[in-house]
C-alpha cells in the first residue's frame, strides 16, 4: 500500500456537501427558486463521491493499477487526441451560457450577477485545485511534472458546466446534458493526451461541480451582507490576468 497524501483543501471540500445539504430546507431566498430536495441531495452527493474516489486513489494500489490500465488502453491509436483544443473548450459551457443570455434566453440571474458567480466559482476552484496539486505532488502520466492531481482542465470545465446547468436548468434538461457532455469530453481528452490519470479527472470533475455549487450558495449571503440598511458601497467584478481568472473587490469606506 502506497503512502496516502491528503490535501487539507480536499478534507475541507469533503465537508462542503454537509454545508450545502443543510441549506435544502432554506428555499425562501429571493435569489433562488425552491427545488426538489431529493434531486438537490443527489446533485451534491455525486460530486462528493467523485472527490472521495480521487482522495482514496492516492493511497489505493488497486485504483492506481486501474489508472495505469485505462491510460495504457486509451493511448492505443489516439493520434486524434494529441491536440491542445482542450485548453480552450474547457470554457465552452460558460461561453454557451453567456451566449444564450445575449440571445435573450431567460436565465436564473442577470448578466452582472452571472459574471460575479462564475468568477467566484472559478476562484474557489482554482484555490482548491492549485493548493492540492502542490501538496499531493502526483507525477503526471507523461512524467512532465508532479502536478497531476487533480485535473485543473477538468475541474474548470465542470465549473462551467455546473454554471450552465444552474442558470438554464428551468429551460431544458438538454442544456445541462450538453454542458456536462462537453465537460466530460475535456476530462477524457486529458487522459488521452497522457496528462492525467482517471482518478485525477474524476476528482477534478467533483471539485469543479462543488466549487460552483458553493459559489451559488455563497452569493446570496454576500448580497444580503452588503445590502443592509447602510447600503455599503461594495463592487465585485471578474478579472483576467496572464491566464488566471480572478475576482476583484472594491469597497468604499
Amino acid at each position: 500500500m502506497t503512502k496516502m497524501k491528503i490535501s487539507p483543501t480536499i478534507v475541507f471540500l469533503l465537508f462542503i456537501p454537509f454545508f450545502l445539504l443543510a441549506q435544502t430546507n432554506n428555499n425562501d431566498s429571493a435569489y433562488q427558486k425552491p427545488v426538489d430536495k431529493t434531486l438537490q441531495t443527489i446533485g451534491i452527493a455525486v460530486p462528493a463521491i467523485m472527490v472521495t474516489y480521487g482522495a482514496i486513489s492516492l493511497g489505493s494500489d488497486n485504483l492506481r493499477k486501474l489508472d495505469v490500465s485505462i491510460r495504457d488502453k486509451l493511448l492505443i491509436n489516439n493520434a486524434f487526441w494529441h491536440k491542445n483544443w482542450d485548453d480552450y473548450l474547457q470554457f465552452s459551457p460558460a461561453a454557451v451560457a453567456f451566449g444564450m443570455k445575449l440571445w435573450g434566453v431567460k436565465s436564473t440571474h442577470k448578466t452582472p450577477n452571472m459574471l460575479i458567480i462564475y468568477a467566484l466559482g472559478n476562484v474557489l476552484n482554482a484555490g482548491i485545485v492549485q493548493s492540492t496539486k502542490y501538496i499531493v505532488a502526483r507525477e503526471r502520466p507523461d512524467g512532465s511534472n508532479k502536478y497531476s492531481f487533480p485535473s485543473g482542465h477538468t475541474s474548470t470545465a465542470f465549473v462551467a458546466a455546473e454554471f450552465l446547468h444552474q442558470e438554464y436548468k428551468d429551460q431544458s434538461v438538454w442544456i445541462s446534458v450538453g454542458g456536462y457532455t462537453m465537460a466530460s469530453l475535456i476530462g477524457v481528452a486529458r487522459i488521452y493526451n497522457n496528462k492525467h490519470w482517471l482518478s485525477d479527472v474524476v476528482a477534478g470533475a467533483g471539485i469543479g461541480i462543488l466549487s460552483m455549487k458553493l459559489a451559488y450558495w455563497t452569493y446570496p449571503y454576500l448580497c444580503k451582507f452588503f445590502d443592509g440598511k447602510n447600503k455599503t458601497q461594495l463592487s465585485l467584478f471578474p478579472a483576467y490576468h496572464k491566464g488566471t481568472l480572478g475576482l476583484n473587490f472594491y469597497y468604499n469606506f
